[in-house]
């Protein structure tokens, strides 16, 4: 029998395994928009530490090695913005980036600043949007950053919000 994926918060000793699975995922997105120029992959080892530190950060592991991971934080606004939804290649299509997406808006969910989630993803990625929008999120800006190059935000409300409201 194999190993089950586990859920956890990540630490601190996270943070090398979290960047160089980050610099392996967003090579498809560099190669999508011909730009290896992108943060995801220009993100120094520091700086990803500040960024764990200033946010919530979840990790999928097999065992001990590190197959996915997300961020996110409450701005003052009390939207929480979810960022860098990594999952290995090889763990991809099986539901594992939905389970993290579950996981930290759960974790959010709970937070009575949390008015909204939001995210966002370039405009040619098919895959992310499919998951995004099956997750309830719906388009709110589109944002033209280069030449053929636009990042689209997605919106939901937290589902206990939207349950209280329909009941």
């Amino acid at each position: 029998m194999g190993m089950s994926v586990t859920i956890s918060a990540a630490t601190a000793q996270d943070a090398e395994q979290i960047l160089k699975l980050q610099y392996l995922c967003y090579q498809g997105e560099a190669e999508l928009y011909g730009d290896y120029s992108i943060e995801p992959l220009t993100q120094t080892l520091d700086d990803l530490r500040a960024e764990l530190d200033r946010s919530h950060t979840l990790v999928a592991r097999l065992g001990d090695e590190v197959v996915a991971s997300v961020r996110a934080a409450v701005d003052e606004d009390g939207t929480a913005r979810i960022a860098k939804l990594i999952v290995h290649p090889r763990m991809q299509r099986h539901g594992l980036g939905g389970r993290l997406l579950d996981a930290i808006e759960g974790y959010f969910a709970g937070e009575p600043a949390a008015k909204r989630f939001q995210l966002f993803t370039g405009h040619r990625s098919e895959v992310s949007l499919r998951l995004y929008r099956s997750h309830g999120y719906a388009p709110v800006a589109t944002e033209q950053v280069a030449p053929g190059f636009a990042l689209v935000t997605l919106q939901k409300e937290p589902a206990a919000r939207s349950f209280a409201a329909s009941a």
